[in-house]
């Protein structure tokens, strides 16, 4: 986790980080002890963004449960949604919620906004200490990336950077080569906000030619070997030595931090859908001392198993993603934003709605 999201996050308590030491099948220790009567195993596969909260929540239940087995393959949203729908797999994790006609394919989902966290606009700038935080409003940020915005001297830039030697290099864009929910959440944030300075809506694909890099990793390694660069990417996978940009207005730039990332949560408004089977986050984008680019990332069950077995693991490990133990710990290992207990109630009723 990064110094940025361990400051923000502040101390969680030591109960969770002896969870933590604990828990961990895999991990060559002793199972602390927890037992139940639960039987049988999972697979999931779906979003790359929440794999280290998936091996946290994963080790954590079935440290608990030491007859139930927990399988997470990644390999991105748009694959785990199709999988679930196939029945290759029993969860999913989405970086983009599902709509109407998948939920209808499906038979009935239960979808939980469990894993929350915001994307960073990193750059590599030469002479810049990483804490500078180059600021950018929406508008500004959004012709940056769509390259009207071509060089770090830009007047624009300039006028809001005071005090910033900004260097005298051309930007280079590195964006996602794969479809991505990050990239559909950066979208998102610019057409909703920049229309005109973004014409080019919201999309999982980047929609523009150039530099680009193969997943979060990709994007990351890229924009560290190359002065002048600017990418995006969760927030929990940056490393220090890359700067990121502060977003805002004038008066009002925000720096991101999962502390920043919760306000944006806290004051978004929380949509119910299919009798409270569904639970999706409408953003706010202009809540005063918010970062406003926030990843939201669901967990997606079916409503109906033909194995009981199965429905009684996928109820209990998503009950264990979405309680205080598994958010506690997921934020010490993701650097996500914890849930608000608010979301954790509705979330069990929906999770109650899952049967053989």
């Amino acid at each position: 986790m990064t110094r940025r999201c361990l400051g923000a996050l502040g101390a969680v308590g030591a109960a969770s980080v002896a969870v933590l030491a604990a828990c961990g099948r895999d991990a060559g220790t002793p199972a602390s002890g927890g037992s139940s009567d639960l039987e049988g195993g999972i697979r999931g596969a779906g979003a790359t963004s929440q794999s280290t909260a998936q091996e946290a929540w994963m080790n954590g239940f079935m440290d608990a449960n030491l007859q139930a087995f927990v399988d997470y393959a990644g390999g991105g949203s748009g694959a785990g949604r199709t999988k679930l729908a196939a029945g290759a797999v029993d969860f999913a994790g989405s970086d983009v919620a599902v709509d109407d006609d998948e939920a209808a394919g499906l038979g009935g989902v239960v979808e939980l906004p469990l894993y929350v966290s915001p994307i960073a606009l990193v750059y590599n700038l030469p002479g810049l200490d990483a804490t500078d935080h180059v600021s950018m409003t929406g508008e500004v940020l959004a012709r940056v990336l769509a390259g009207t915005i071509t060089s770090w001297k830009d007047p624009a830039l300039v006028a809001l950077n005071e005090g910033t030697d900004l260097p005298d290099l051309d930007i280079t864009v590195v964006h996602r080569s794969d479809d991505s929910g990050t990239t559909r959440t950066l979208t998102d944030y610019l057409s909703a906000t920049a229309p005109q300075a973004w014409p080019y809506g919201s999309s999982e694909t980047w929609p523009l030619e150039g530099q680009s890099g193969d997943g979060t990793s990709g994007v990351v390694q890229t924009v560290s070997a190359a002065p002048g660069t600017i990418g995006y990417a969760d927030a929990s996978k940056v490393p220090g030595s890359l700067g990121t940009v502060a977003v805002g207005e004038p008066g009002d730039f925000v720096a991101c931090s999962s502390e920043a990332a919760a306000v944006t949560l806290s004051s978004s408004q929380l949509v119910e859908g299919d009798g409270g089977a569904r639970l999706a986050y409408s953003l706010d984008y202009d809540a005063p001392g918010a970062y406003p680019v926030v990843l939201v990332s669901y967990l997606l069950a079916r409503q109906d198993y033909e194995d009981a077995d199965t429905a009684a693991v996928v109820r209990a490990y998503l009950s264990y993603a979405v309680s205080a133990q598994g958010q506690d710990l997921a934020a010490l290992r993701a650097g996500c934003v914890p849930v608000p207990q608010a979301l954790r109630s509705r979330a069990a009723s929906a999770i109650a709605m899952i049967s053989p």
